[in-house]
């Protein structure tokens, strides 16, 4: 794996990331990963995101973490989501420009926060073939807008998650246009303590599947 730290331009604003390259020539696979919400400690960092980074790099896919605006280096300040939509979509153009990426085999992920915002991301980009959701707040589950998206999502939850009951979840997800795949972890809350390696793998596993 090579590991190298980035720059890319979203409107007027420098954002930093860190793309991860598995070994090989390529073309491969892209796939940008959001990160949770940047004024509780969110950022490119976050142990969910390394975790699931390297488990696509294992897959022979490339992964890119960045920092929100205002988050890190990256310039500007947080937008409310609006803001970090644009962010995303960014990180998106550069993993299609990028020589060694299949631009037609990109995808989204994220965790909590960054899980809305890889939803919102998908939603109006069309080059998304895939999209993974880890721990999605609720509103995002319920924005019937998101309920539309055709093309394959993954939701993954934990039944203790202490921001969203998993009845809940269950219900909101079935809102969602097929194809859909649903991946509940028992015992396991929106921290995903101790199970970061078994979210990683499923993740991997469901691009590895979707984007071929």
């Amino acid at each position: 794996m090579t590991t190298m730290n980035i720059t890319f331009q979203c409107e007027s604003l420098t954002l930093e990331g860190r793309v991860s390259f598995p070994r090989g020539t390529g073309p491969f696979p892209g796939i940008v990963l959001c990160h949770p919400h940047p004024l509780y400690g969110g950022d490119l960092d976050n142990s969910v995101l390394g975790v699931m980074a390297a488990a696509l790099v294992d897959h022979q896919m490339t992964a890119l973490v960045f920092n929100f605006r205002g988050v890190g280096n990256s310039q500007g300040a947080y937008d409310e989501g609006l803001g970090e939509v644009a962010d995303a979509q960014a990180a998106v153009q550069f993993m299609a420009e990028h020589p060694s990426i299949d631009r037609n085999r990109l995808g989204i992920a994220g965790y909590s926060f960054g899980a809305g915002i890889a939803l919102d991301a998908i939603a109006e980009n069309h080059d998304l073939g895939a999209v993974a959701s880890v721990a999605c707040p609720t509103p995002s589950l319920n924005d019937p807008v998101l309920h539309q998206i055709n093309r394959p999502k993954l939701f993954i939850q934990g039944d203790t998650d202490y921001l969203l009951q998993i009845d809940l979840f269950r219900f909101l997800v079935r809102r969602f246009q097929p194809p859909r795949e649903v991946e509940v972890l028992s015992g396991v809350d929106h921290l995903l303590a101790n199970c970061e390696p078994e979210v990683g793998s499923l993740v991997a596993e469901f691009f590895g599947r979707t984007l071929t």
